[in-house]
């Protein structure tokens, strides 16, 4: 595969039978095979899009000194602002060439575990940040709970298996700003090969190019979505779930030509985790002869903690 498939969530949403059941299998083969899909017909809007990157981009051109009064030491980058050359991808040595900032599922009286959720930092400079970061927050869970029920049914789980993990679940909002390259870069790219830590990503289109996709023939291939499209791909947890049946896909971000050194690149991932007690533990309808379980059971929440020290947000 050289590309990463384009699904319709509509499909999804349809009372069509057939349509549903064909999203179903599309968007399971397609995790089987590269673990990355582009969607269209999701639940973000193209004014709530381009509002959220107005505001972002607002506060990355905020002074170092202002910014970094929002980056609190012992939330380990789990709220708030993180700075530049604080992470790397689990492996590397150097550093990714990025600064980021965090916006977490806040506490909520309908669910009792939620009240172990950090409150997000609150930006005085800018009077709608938080409000709108919140607001894409909740579209993009959104979405991402309707596709974890699609994954549900390929799996052939009940369809609504995920929604007491997922909803109200541990997942992050995380801007991401790449500032102009301004000197050759040391054995360092915008973000090193990895693989992400949770259950789903949800990425709204990049300002630029550079994301790619290690492919089942390890061929690096560019991930492109098309105009107010996602890119969904599947994490680690959700990889370890299913016992390697959907497979969380190594990618990266590569440095652009030289010529456009001078380009900044803003980049937003919704990192999908579920509750911090949700079992890891491979599902047995993913576990026969010819595909033993591969990985030992673990909770969500130690899993997390064990690749937060992996990346450096937790010394």
């Amino acid at each position: 595969m050289n590309h990463i498939p384009s699904l319709d969530l509509s499909l999804f949403l349809s009372e069509d039978v057939d349509k549903k059941q064909q999203f179903v299998a599309d968007l399971g083969n397609s995790f089987e095979e590269i673990g990355f899909i582009s969607l269209k017909n999701h639940f973000l809007s193209e004014i709530l899009m381009n509002d959220l990157y107005t505001q972002i981009k607002c506060f990355f051109d905020l002074p170092k000194e202002t910014k970094q009064q929002y980056e609190i030491e012992n939330l380990h980058g789990q709220r708030g602002y993180t700075s530049f050359g604080k992470e790397q991808a689990v492996g590397q040595a150097k550093a990714d060439l990025k600064e980021f900032w965090h916006f977490g599922q806040e506490p909520n009286p309908m669910s009792d575990f939620s009240k172990d959720y950090h409150p997000n930092i609150v930006v005085k400079e800018i009077s709608d940040f938080n409000k709108i970061g919140m607001d894409a927050f909740k579209m993009l869970e959104k979405t991402g709970i309707y596709l974890l029920r699609a994954i549900a049914l390929y799996l052939g789980l009940e369809e609504n298996y995920f929604d007491k993990w997922s909803t109200y679940g541990n997942s992050i909002l995380r801007p991401i700003h790449y500032p102009p390259i301004t000197e050759e870069p040391q054995d360092a790219i915008r973000a090193g090969a990895h693989g992400d830590i949770n259950l789903i990503t949800l990425l709204m289109g990049a300002s630029t190019g550079g994301l790619q996709v290690l492919n089942k023939q390890e061929q690096w291939i560019d991930a492109i979505p098309k105009e107010n499209e996602l890119v969904i791909n599947v994490g680690d947890m959700l990889e370890r779930l299913t016992n390697n049946k959907l497979r969380s896909t190594i990618h990266r971000v590569i440095n652009p030509p030289k010529e456009s050194w001078s380009e900044p690149r803003y980049s937003i991932p919704f990192f999908m985790h579920p509750r911090l007690d949700m079992p890891l533990n491979c599902l047995e309808v993913c576990i026969d002869e010819n595909n033993p379980k591969a990985h030992d059971d673990i909770a969500s929440g130690d899993f997390l903690h064990d690749r937060l020290r992996a990346i450096g947000l937790i010394k």
